[in-house]
């Protein structure tokens, strides 16, 4: 392998470029591999290989399905495509995406390889461990910033190589290639994989000065379907913090040149955050930072290495590059077409990050911006931004020309789940502080088939489609304790099905790393429509349905656990179609969380408050899912109720006994059968609320300080005892 990467003029280091034998996956698919400047090819091959810079490694030489061209090592363009068989995987949920597995150290020590001169020109590699994509992944083209070494996105490989076929672009340090001729070259790998896949988008990730690159691009196809991702962009340039010491570069002797690269790691990235990317943030404070300690103390050293990945030559090429690409982008963003988003870091000390994402939100014409207050220059290197998560929050993740809420979820990882859980919470609300499971202490209980209750989710089936169908508590409190507890022990994703306004422009907010939008997505909730439920149940997802809607969620003085339900049955015949079990649930608890003070009544009394609400419910007209609707849950009205938090009791909840529906087609038709089961439902939601309500004044650990002092001495939180069912 080294010795054919090497011919084209990449050294990776086995360890990182090379196959492991242990993680051979047994199926074959199809790679598209483009190679340096002057040359690009494509191939067949098996997943037992990899391609580095359109070179092919295979563990069996047999199965090789590119031709080398003896002249000059690279791969011959007439190898035609052929179709191979590929195994469909599916990722489930908490699944392992890696990160924090590589971090800034793998980066500096992959780079003493590979920055080894070779003349060669820029090209393409997928790292190892991106691994196999799943069927009909996008491609996704990495375009590295200043250093050109395409490694940025080494701490997100592992997550972005499962969804997306990922190429990174590598320039080589003594590369001398101008900003147009690299437009031109990526602009031929652009062209070249949407003719062949023309209904697929097309990811550029650009870095810094990748990013310029990737709008130049962007703005010369603006036919093809492009999502271009920015992360500080180095379209800013010229207004750089650091003008006025770029001139002492060229009079600077030689000899002191080695301390510039230590000063520009510091300039460009926070050390703190790259020292804690592997760090669990669960652990006790001494074993905290006796490892991140360990991590400075191995990570200062490496730095030394910058000042070959950035000779001096290098970097007065890559700083006058720089200015020529800034300029070329800006010019051009206009005719930028592409869908963009931006990330945008509020400690970049090289570059006015954060104005110039404000600017460039302005002139481009569909643009979004995330913004990471406490992150630096090189913010893809640096702890709490996982790319993919950012990707899948943004709605930016699509395998085809318009995204779809179900066909293109990504499950919630390993690593999501234990950042929510454990340091935000699930729903970015009352429920975001990671002590409101503490707060709240929510106690569970399920109906079995026989009809007994127990604690715990066993009566809930473990295979879908299920839909689970209740009460809408006030604000939604019960979400985030229901959504995790499913993951925790049943591993299980519910799927919301949530009102369409809490998806649209009106509610994002663009100076938060996160709106709350982007965590519903993350969560996997979509927006209420028919075709989102009939698409859920038939990939027999468990779906969490509550008819009552906003009105429940938004109730009044005096309407707690009151339902608020349509009178035809929305959803019980879509449910028959595919023979889906149906849980009804009660969940009673908020009157022990939080006094509704304020309710919409009394909001709309006070002068300006009442006239914002009435403004803002006029936006909110097109999202009205009850339009043409008569009755009480007809009124939809969104508002922001006054809460006063109370010295907390518990939140409790009740699945009951399953309703089968497979075998009960004739409700498809019969719309008086589908009306009976629709009353069983609410009425057993109505009976489990009043069970609890009995069943709660027998429970020793309602209050808040009996948990505690429960918790202190015997079992964690999960363990809490409660009433006997």
């Amino acid at each position: 392998m080294a010795s054919a990467v090497k011919t084209l003029g990449l050294s990776p280091p086995p360890s990182y470029f090379g196959l492991s034998l242990e993680k051979r996956v047994h199926s074959r698919y199809q790679i598209r591999c483009s190679g340096s400047r002057d040359s690009s090819s494509t191939a067949a091959l098996s997943s037992d290989s990899v391609t580095v810079n359109g070179a092919v490694n295979g563990v069996k030489e047999e199965r090789k399905r590119a031709v080398l061209d003896s002249g000059n090592g690279h791969l011959s363009s007439g190898v035609e495509r052929q179709e191979v068989d590929f195994e469909q995987e599916k990722l489930g949920p908490l699944w392992d995406d890696g990160y924090g597995s590589e971090t800034v150290k793998d980066y500096l020590d992959y780079a003493k390889d590979i920055i080894k001169p070779d003349g060669g020109p820029p090209r393409w590699f997928t790292p190892i461990s991106c691994g196999p994509h799943l069927r009909d992944s996008p491609v996704l083209l990495f375009l590295p910033g200043m250093d050109g070494l395409g490694l940025g996105l080494i701490l997100h490989h592992k997550s972005l190589g499962k969804v997306f076929d990922v190429r990174c672009m590598h320039i080589p340090v003594q590369d001398r290639t101008p900003f147009e001729e690299l437009v031109e070259w990526v602009e031929e790998t652009v062209r070249a994989e949407h003719s062949s896949s023309p209904n697929k988008p097309i990811y550029l990730v650009g870095d810094s000065f990748g990013g310029c690159l990737a709008l130049a691009v962007a703005a010369r196809n603006p036919k093809i379907d492009l999502v271009v991702i920015l992360a500080n962009p180095a379209t800013s340039f010229g207004r750089s913090q650091l003008q006025p010491f770029f001139p002492l570069l060229e009079a600077m002797p030689d000899e002191l040149h080695t301390t510039v690269p230590y000063l520009l790691s510091f300039v460009m990235g926070d050390p703190m955050k790259m020292a804690t990317v592997d760090i669990n943030r669960m652990l006790p404070p001494s074993q905290y930072f006796e490892q991140l300690a360990a991590n400075l103390t191995s990570l200062l050293p490496r730095l030394s290495g910058l000042a070959d990945i950035i000779p001096k030559e290098t970097l007065l090429w890559k700083l006058k590059l720089l200015k020529t690409a800034a300029a070329y982008a800006k010019s051009r963003l206009h005719a930028v077409k592409a869908e963009v988003l931006i990330l945008a870091s509020g400690k970049d000390n090289m570059l006015p990050s954060r104005d110039e994402a404000r600017m460039l939100r302005r002139r481009l014409q569909n643009c979004k911006v995330r913004y990471f207050k406490d992150n630096g220059h090189t913010i893809l290197l640096e702890d709490s931004v996982n790319l993919l998560t950012i990707i899948k929050g943004t709605n930016t993740y699509r395998r085809t020309r318009n995204h779809d809420y179900v066909m293109d979820f990504v499950p919630l990882s390993m690593s999501e789940f234990e950042q929510a859980v454990e340091r935000n919470g699930l729903i970015p609300s009352i429920t975001q502080h990671r002590w409101f499971r503490n707060y709240a202490g929510p106690a569970m209980f399920s109906t079995t088939e026989d009809g007994k209750i127990v604690r715990g989710l066993s009566g809930v089936p473990d295979e879908g489609p299920v839909l689970l169908v209740g009460y809408h508590m006030l604000m939604g409190l019960e979400l985030s304790p229901l959504v995790e507890e499913f993951l925790r022990v049943k591993n299980v994703m519910v799927r919301g099905i949530a009102h369409p306004t809490l998806f649209s422009h009106l509610v994002e907010r663009e100076n938060e790393e996160f709106s709350l939008p982007d965590y519903l997505r993350v969560y996997g909730a979509v927006p209420v429509s028919a075709s989102n439920l009939f698409k859920l149940l038939k990939t027999k997802s468990h779906v969490l349905l509550y008819p009552g809607g906003a009105r429940e969620a938004l109730h009044r003085k005096g309407e707690e656990y009151k339902l608020f339900w349509p009178d035809q049955p929305e959803f019980v015949r879509m449910a028959a179609r595919f023979g889906a079990t149906i849980v009804p649930f009660g969940v009673i608890g908020e009157d022990d969380l939080v006094e509704l003070i304020l309710d919409y009544d009394d909001l709309m009394k006070i002068p300006v408050w009442g006239d914002r609400i009435r403004s803002d419910n006029k936006k909110y007209e097109a999202f009205n899912v009850r339009a043409g609707m008569s009755g009480e849950v007809a009124n939809q009205a969104l508002y922001l109720p006054g809460l006063l938090p109370k010295i907390p009791g518990r939140l409790y909840y009740l699945f009951g006994k399953p309703i089968q529906t497979k075998g009960l087609e004739e409700m498809l038709k019969d719309r008086e059968a589908a009306r009976k089961v629709y009353l069983q439902i609410k009425s057993g939601v109505e009976t489990n609320m009043s069970y609890l309500l009995q069943k709660r004044k027998e429970d020793p650990y309602r209050g808040v300080l009996d948990r505690t002092v429960y918790r202190a001495f015997h079992a964690p939180m999960d363990q809490v005892p409660t009433f006997e069912p």
